[in-house]
């Protein structure tokens, strides 16, 4: 790859041999360069298309921090084997930018303040949220300093957003806050409250998130085939879990515009049966 324009020594926009342009990141790997020079392959951590998709102007990145860089390589180096996801190119530039915002908020002792959803987070997506204590752990020793708590809200959604199928981080808030409310709907319909270290919680959970990660990405619903005798067998062997169901679904048109499909009904009647009656059988 040769060198074509600096946007700082840890960032650099190279073309190959075919012609393609590239972004590369990695540390050093544009210091002292000039126009045609060879790059090193061996500082190159992370090389992006230059045209990315999602409306992102290459020339941002010269208004990343060198440190930024670093910091977000080490944070998805840590993250990625602790959930099993891969950021793509798209996501590690948006975290990277998330970064590189917190550290300047931090530095001018700028605080978010999500306290009241940062409870839901943790109890919806538990894995997430401890690998963002401990990617805000390891920002706060690389960069000397200290973000605030609201910040492990945020790195959640970014984590979620990695292992959701190319959701954009706003649709992962859309979906966080309906599941909370999907949740609350359940557990006021039965009077109890669901244990979220439960298997059959998170089994839930992920069916849930699932389910909206596919609405997210489709307007409107195709109206799946199901035989009609199947949602009458739901209607009348899990009658609690259907009603639930019903107001799961005037829940979802009122905020999101949504409507459950026939099979989408079936499959979450069964999943709520489970996760209430298997805990009130424990």
């Amino acid at each position: 790859m040769k060198f074509l324009k600096n946007f700082n020594n840890n960032a650099a926009l190279v073309v190959d041999d075919q012609d393609v342009e590239w972004i590369v990141v990695g540390n050093g790997v544009g210091f002292g360069k000039h126009q045609g020079d060879q790059i090193d392959d061996q500082k190159i951590q992370r090389r992006f298309v230059a045209t990315l998709k999602q409306n992102v102007d290459i020339d941002d990145f010269q208004d990343l921090k060198p440190q930024s860089f670093v910091i977000t390589t080490k944070v998805v180096h840590l993250v990625e084997p602790l959930l099993k996801v891969s950021f793509s190119d798209y996501q590690y530039f948006v975290l990277a930018d998330h970064i590189d915002f917190a550290l300047k908020r931090a530095n001018d002792g700028i605080d978010v303040d999500n306290g009241t959803v940062r409870w839901e987070v943790k109890k919806l997506f538990p894995k997430e949220f401890h690998s963002a204590s401990q990617a805000v752990d390891l920002v706060n020793v690389t960069a000397d300093v200290i973000l605030p708590k609201s910040e492990v809200v945020f790195m959640t959604y970014h984590f979620i957003n990695a292992g959701s199928d190319g959701s954009k981080l706003q649709e992962t808030i859309k979906i966080t806050k309906l599941i909370s409310g999907i949740i609350d709907i359940v557990q006021y319909q039965y009077q109890m409250h669901l244990d979220p270290e439960s298997f059959n919680y998170n089994r839930f959970i992920a069916h849930l998130r699932a389910l909206m990660v596919q609405r997210v990405s489709r307007s409107n619903g195709t109206g799946s085939e199901l035989d009609q005798s199947l949602l009458q067998l739901m209607q009348v062997k899990y009658a609690h879990a259907y009603a639930t169901v019903e107001r799961i679904d005037t829940f979802l048109q009122s905020k999101a515009g949504w409507r459950l499909e026939p099979d989408d009904k079936v499959y979450l009647t069964l999943h709520i049966w489970r996760v209430t009656h298997r805990q009130k059988s424990e």
